[in-house]
């Protein structure tokens, strides 16, 4: 049987790798080699250099996955990346040239969640109010799970948030977006809306928080299993 493709995976802010961890396990238990990378969230030009080096040490086709600012790492280091054959964005921000994150939600309500993101303890990035958490970042989730992932975020460089994005990958390549339709930190219209743009083959994951890897992993690791058998075929 030939080598299944491969699948990198960029986790988003207030979060890290880890996030992953239930669809790494389905998809590995497939045949899938996987690699998560691990963000600074510093700065979003270091988070798509570094996914960009990621990829670059794939042997084979490769299907690049991210969630929530994931989506705009993504979009830049796909962008010529040899191996990428297909991108897969889960609850994501999906800019297009010349927009930052915030601009990518124009003309929809703010997500409740937005609320509850204050200054980290280190000057210059955000984090979520863990007592928040898991209400407004995974409401799906065991609450006892939710709360340890909440002491564990990883903060975000407020920079980020005006970055204007370059040219997205999702241009030349062929896409998918799984929509959280319960998500309090993207207004899901928004989502819906960016995977329109996109032309991307759109799931809708009814009931999910933002944080549907962990709630829904099945459906996210079959939704990247659909991108790498469809983009694969000659």
């Amino acid at each position: 049987m030939p080598a299944k493709p491969n699948v990198v995976l960029v986790h988003g802010a207030f979060a890290d790798g880890s996030s992953w961890s239930k669809v790494i396990q389905l998809l590995q238990a497939t045949g899938h080699p996987v690699i998560a990378v691990q963000l600074e969230l510093a700065s979003l030009a270091e988070d798509i250099a570094v996914t960009r080096t990621v990829l670059a040490a794939q042997g084979g086709p490769t299907v690049l996955a991210g969630h929530s600012y994931g989506g705009a790492v993504i979009s830049g280091a796909g962008v010529g990346a040899p191996h990428v054959i297909s991108l897969v964005y889960v609850a994501a921000f999906a800019p297009d040239e010349g927009e930052t994150l915030p601009e990518t939600g124009a003309g929809f309500p703010a997500a409740p969640g937005n609320a509850h993101i204050i200054p980290d303890y280190r000057p210059g990035f955000l984090r979520v109010d863990p007592a928040a958490y898991p209400h407004v970042f995974m409401q799906d989730v065991n609450p006892v799970e939710a709360r340890a992932l909440a002491v564990t975020q990883r903060p975000l460089a407020a920079a980020a948030f005006g970055v204007k994005a370059g040219t997205p990958a999702w241009r030349a390549l062929p896409s998918w977006y799984l929509v959280s339709e319960d998500d309090r930190m993207i207004n899901p219209d928004g989502e819906r809306a960016m995977a329109t743009r996109m032309g991307a083959t759109t799931i809708a994951l009814r009931g999910a928080s933002h944080a549907s890897l962990v709630s829904h992993p099945g459906e996210v690791a079959n939704t990247i299993e659909a991108a790498a058998r469809a983009a694969a075929q000659p």
